[in-house]
C-alpha cells in the first residue's frame, strides 16, 4: 500500500536473516552502526510525544463527500498506483520465511503429510462454492528495485478471470490447485512481491499458490511476469469487502492465508466480515499470517491534518487509505472469527538512515491464529 515501509533486516552468518527482535540497542552510541534495531523500548516522553501528535492530527477530518469517494472509487485510486509504480516499488519479500516457517518447503510438506494422514476432513469437499471475500494491498512508500520480470504479452484480465470464475462457481470440484495437498492464498497480492518467492523458494511439488487483488492493473502485472506459473500459481481480481462475490476455491480448502500490510488498507467498519469470510476458507489446522501497521508508527505520525478519516484511519496524498491496528484490536478480529492466537507481537524497530543520521521509530504488528481442529471429545 504506500508509506514508507523498509525492511531493515539483520544477518547472521552465512547470509540468513535472523527474526525480528534479536538485534538490540544496548549502547545509543551504537546507533548508527546498524541499518535497524529491534524492539527498542520507547521512552515516556517518546509515548506522549506520539500520542498528541496524533490528537493534533485527528483533529480535522475529511469531508463526509470525499470520504465517499474514495470508498467508491478505492480500486482506481490502486489502479492508478499500480499503473505509475508498475513493479518497482517494493522489494520482494524474503524476509517471510524467516518470520513465517509455515511457508517454508520442509515445513508445506511435512503440514500436509500430517493433514493427510491423520485428518480425512482435511481433503477438499466437492462441489461446495466458497464465501466470498476480499482483498486491497500492501506495504508502504518506497521507491527500490525488484527482481519481477516481465513478458512481452499482457492478457485481457478483468475479462479473463471473470470468465474462469463463471466455470469455477458451478463446478468447484474442478477449481484450480484442487489436486495440491498445500495450498496458500495472498490476499492482496500486488505485484508478487510476497508470491514470487514463495513460488521460487518453494519447490514442493503439492505447493499451490493463489493470490488475488483489488487492483486489476496489480494482477495483469503478476500475470505478465515471466516467473508466473499457472500450474502452480493463480492470480485473480478479488475485493475483499465484496459480499456478494465468491472466491474461486471452496471452504475449507486452505493450509495458510497470507495477510500483509492488506487489512489496514480497508474500511474499519467492513474488516470483521472480510475476516469471517476468510477464516472459512481454512482447513481445520489452517493458519492465518499477518504482519500490519501499528499504533504510533511513524506513517501515523507524519500525517497531516485534514487526512484523518477517523480514529486511526487515515488517506494518502494518492487516494489509498490505512489503519493503525492495537494488539488488542487485531485479537479481537481474529478471535470472533473462530480462530485461536498462535502468535500476536509487537515489532518496535528503529530503523537507521547512517548517510544522513537520521533515526524512524517504526511500530509493526505480526500475526500467527489458526483455526481449530475439530474437537476429539463427544459422541
Amino acid at each position: 500500500m504506500a508509506a514508507s515501509y523498509q525492511e531493515g533486516t539483520p544477518a547472521v552468518p552465512g547470509g540468513k536473516r535472523q527474526q525480528f527482535g534479536s538485534r538490540f540497542l544496548s549502547d545509543p552510541a551504537r546507533v548508527f552502526h546498524h541499518n535497524a534495531w529491534d524492539n527498542v523500548e520507547w521512552s515516556e516522553e517518546q509515548a506522549a510525544a506520539a500520542e498528541k501528535k496524533v490528537r493534533e492530527n485527528s483533529t480535522q477530518r475529511v469531508c463526509q463527500e470525499k470520504q465517499v469517494d474514495y470508498e467508491i472509487n478505492a480500486h482506481k485510486y490502486w489502479n492508478n498506483f499500480y499503473k505509475i509504480h508498475e513493479n518497482g516499488f517494493f522489494k520482494d519479500r524474503h524476509w517471510l520465511f524467516t518470520e513465517f516457517p509455515e511457508l517454508a518447503p520442509s515445513q508445506n510438506q511435512n503440514h500436509s503429510a500430517d493433514l493427510h494422514t491423520e485428518n480425512h476432513w482435511s481433503e477438499v469437499p466437492g462441489c461446495r462454492r466458497s464465501e466470498d471475500g476480499p482483498d486491497l494491498i500492501i506495504d508502504q512508500h518506497k521507491s527500490s528495485s525488484n527482481s519481477l520480470g516481465q513478458k512481452t504479452q499482457t492478457l485481457p484480465v478483468e475479462e479473463n478471470v471473470t470468465q474462469k470464475l463463471g466455470h469455477l462457481e458451478m463446478c468447484a470440484d474442478e477449481f484450480p490447485g484442487s489436486s495440491a495437498t498445500y495450498r496458500i492464498l495472498e490476499v492482496g497480492c500486488g505485484v508478487g512481491n510476497t508470491v514470487f518467492p514463495i513460488l521460487q523458494t518453494n519447490n514442493d511439488p503439492g505447493l499451490f499458490v493463489y493470490c488475488c487483488d483489488f487492483s486489476s492493473a496489480a494482477i495483469e502485472l503478476v500475470q505478465t511476469n515471466s516467473a508466473y506459473d499457472p500450474s502452480r500459481c493463480f492470480a485473480f481480481v478479488h475485493d475483499l469487502c465484496d459480499e456478494d462475490k465468491s472466491y474461486p476455491l471452496p471452504s475449507n480448502s486452505l493450509d495458510v492465508i497470507i495477510l500483509i500490510f492488506v487489512l489496514s488498507a480497508i474500511v474499519p467498519d467492513k474488516m470483521q466480515k472480510a475476516l469471517n469470510r476468510l477464516s472459512r476458507l481454512l482447513k481445520p489446522g489452517g493458519m492465518m499470517l499477518l504482519r500490519d501497521y501499528g499504533r504510533y508508527d511513524m506513517a501515523q505520525l507524519r500525517f497531516k491534518k485534514g487526512q484523518c478519516l477517523s480514529e486511526n484511519f487515515y488517506v494518502r496524498g494518492d487516494g489509498t487509505r490505512v489503519y493503525f491496528f492495537t494488539q488488542d484490536e487485531l485479537d479481537t478480529l481474529f478471535t470472533t472469527a473462530g480462530l485461536e492466537k498462535v502468535q500476536n507481537l509487537v515489532d518496535r524497530r528503529l530503523q537507521v538512515n547512517r548517510g544522513k543520521q537520521l533515526t524512524m521509530s517504526r511500530v509493526w504488528i505480526q500475526c500467527k491464529y489458526r483455526k481449530p481442529l475439530p474437537s476429539s471429545t463427544g459422541s
